[in-house]
């Protein structure tokens, strides 16, 4: 069983047992890499192409070598998927018991005690709050996992889980009357005793912020370590090393307090009163920040005379909320939670306003109704490297998107690691033959107020010879705008513009119409899966360089240019060239797919840095005739009728 050609071959256990499956050189040479980095205890990163087959490529090695393994992945999807698909195709293939856990962070749990204590009708329920709370508590009556992801008729976006979950700050712990039938406990029990576990990159790198010396409490010690989407590693470090304190906790907060003193204290009226206070004063320095959605570094607004008003208020009524409570937390262990939530974030805030390190940047985000106030490091690899040497595991890093023109110095550098191996295996997809890369002539600068109707003037011949059948990819929210305003004048195929709904029905009605033109931004460039006809052509309005507004991004620029080092050539640069390779990743999903690459953007060829995009994308044919991209689609056409 450990001979792994006996599992990849031509008459393989996955040939015997998969319908459909077709042998792949590179998905047999990437599982054997994996076993050798498992045998050996070292790090490997893995970039597979598209249609390798990695999935399999890593499960396989990791479950035959008997020890305890941990696959993160990058969202919640693909860990469901994981979880309950390939694993499944894996253990009937192998006919090897091994048992498998599926953990996600606690707020993707029903919490008992919160669904018990929380009302069911509130004054801002609309008929849809009413019903969609109906169908979670009959759904919560049969569950067994509690996982908010069985109730497919309630969003998960939808305002009422926050109501009918918990989080670290309002989460009674031991003190939780329901906690003998609390579904996050039994979902890490089984964590536990798995020899297999399944988390994501969010729950990973928060429990290694939970206790730094070591693995956290949530996941067993580890011999072997997966991280697939390994490019969104990094990032979602950056969150959970950070600081982050928002208009959400704080009125969650005082929703908790007057649940509770109407449980537990109902002849101390003021604690309500006062939990009004906070609210008010949140939605007041919501208010301060602007009308409009804002990104910026803090110190933009931290001296503005309301920003600093509103501020002081909150601070103050959190001060006035912990008095009050300290005096009732004898009277229930919630009421006691609320106070010590009342410290907690009152010290987070007062750590937000007094951390001037030059290791961090301090921002802040708006929303229509809601803020976020951050503190987020500038580089992880410090501590990334701890978090590397104290799990004493190997790991493995794999995705179709690590390298920069063959290069993997960018990945490496943001994990700060050394010493790794770093293996590529190209996609068994025929793109010579299956695709063609289109850069139209005549473009202008990105920066004309008018790119974008040029990009939508050269799209339309496109979309007419597709007939329909695609994505147009934006690097902005405005640019999307434009164009859905645009393109209904230009042509008859059904649009599907994001955020008219939910992704998932967007991209299902997408499906579902065969000749739609979808729409979209970040979200779209990467994890969605469109196979076959539906999706035969992409555009992507610009090269995707981060804004250099952002303050994030800003505050990391001016550090790397202290180090002395070129913030293009080695940040701006490279996270462009994998976002435009997860992009492109959308257009050719299987053997039997075929279609276009559309790139917009004239500096693919009038910039010298254009060639390392291009030298980064599959061996596509290239053209900048719109003859021949119409003969492409033509003869595609042919062959289907």
């Amino acid at each position: 069983m450990n001979n792994l050609e006996r599992v990849f071959g031509p008459d393989g256990l996955l040939s015997e047992h998969l319908a459909g499956f077709r042998p792949r050189p590179a998905q047999l040479a990437m599982a054997l890499a994996v076993q050798h980095a498992i045998k050996t205890k070292s790090s490997l990163i893995a970039e597979a192409g598209t249609g390798t087959g990695k999935t399999f490529a890593y499960l396989i090695p990791a479950i035959l070598s008997g020890k305890r393994v941990i696959v993160s992945t990058g969202t919640k999807n693909l860990q469901d998927q994981l979880f309950g698909k390939d694993l499944q195709v894996v253990r009937d293939a192998l006919a090897v018991p091994f048992q498998a856990a599926l953990l996600k962070g606690r707020s993707n749990y029903l919490c008992l005690y919160r669904l018990e204590n929380t009302p069911t009708f509130r004054s801002s329920h609309n008929r849809q709050d009413i019903a969609a709370m109906e169908s979670i508590k009959r759904w919560a009556k049969n569950t067994q996992s509690g996982d908010i992801a069985e109730v497919a008729e309630v969003t998960e976006s939808s305002p009422l889980w926050p109501q009918v979950t918990s989080s670290v700050e309002n989460c009674l712990g031991q003190e939780c009357p329901n906690l003998a039938e609390c579904h996050l406990v039994k979902a890490r029990h089984k964590a536990q005793d798995a020899e297999i576990l399944v988390v994501n990159h969010h729950l990973l790198w928060a429990d290694w912020a939970l206790k730094t010396d070591g693995f956290g409490e949530l996941l067993p010690e580890s011999e072997v370590i997966v991280v697939d989407e390994a490019h969104q590693f990094a990032e979602t470090a950056a969150q959970f090393l950070g600081l982050s304190i928002g208009s959400r906790q704080l009125n969650e907060l005082a929703n908790d307090i007057v649940m509770e003193q109407l449980k537990d204290a109902r002849d101390q009226p003021e604690l309500a009163s006062e939990a009004e206070k906070l609210e008010n004063a949140v939605a007041d320095l919501r208010l301060a920040f602007g009308v409009d959605g804002r990104r910026d570094a803090w110190n933009v607004v931290a001296l503005e005379e309301d920003v600093a008003k509103q501020m002081e208020r909150v601070k103050k009524q959190l001060t006035a909320l912990s008095d009050l409570l300290k005096q009732a937390s004898i009277r229930g262990k919630g009421l006691e939670s609320c106070w010590k939530r009342t410290l907690e974030l009152g010290s987070r805030l007062a750590e937000f306003l007094g951390n001037t390190s030059g290791n961090s940047v301090r921002w802040f985000e708006t929303y229509k109704r809601s803020f976020t106030l951050n503190c987020t490091p500038l580089e992880i690899s410090g501590e990334f490297a701890k978090f590397h040497h104290n799990s004493n595991a190997a790991w493995i890093f794999t995705s179709a998107t690590l390298s920069v023109a063959q290069e993997f110095g960018h990945f490496s550098a943001s994990l700060g690691l050394t010493g790794a191996t770093a293996q590529s295996w190209e996609s068994p997809f025929d793109y010579r033959n299956q695709s063609m890369l289109y850069v139209p002539v005549d473009m202008p600068e990105p920066s004309d107020r008018q790119y974008t109707a040029a990009v939508v003037k050269a799209a339309v011949p496109v979309l007419q010879a597709s007939r329909g059948r695609a994505f147009m990819l934006f690097t902005s929210h405005q640019a999307l705008q434009n164009a859905a305003a645009l393109l209904p004048q230009e042509v008859d195929f059904p649009l599907f513009i994001q955020g008219s709904q939910p992704k998932a029905a967007l991209l299902e009605a997408f499906k579902q119409a065969g000749n739609g033109v979808l729409l979209g931004t970040a979200s779209f460039w990467e994890g969605v899966d469109v196979r076959g006809e539906a999706l035969s052509c992409v555009i992507i309005d610009k090269l995707p360089f981060a804004s250099p507004g952002d303050p994030v991004l800003s505050a990391r620029l001016e550090a790397i240019k202290k180090q002395g080092h070129s913030p293009f050539n080695s940040y701006q640069l490279p996270a462009a060239v994998i976002a435009l390779k997860q992009g492109a990743g959308r257009l050719i999903r299987s053997s039997d797919d075929r279609g276009v690459l559309m790139l917009c953007d004239p500096r693919l060829l009038s910039k010298p840095y254009g060639k390392v995009f291009l030298n980064s994308l599959p061996p596509m044919k290239r053209t900048r005739m719109l003859n021949r991209v119409e003969d492409f689609f033509r003869v595609g056409l042919e062959q289907t009728d």
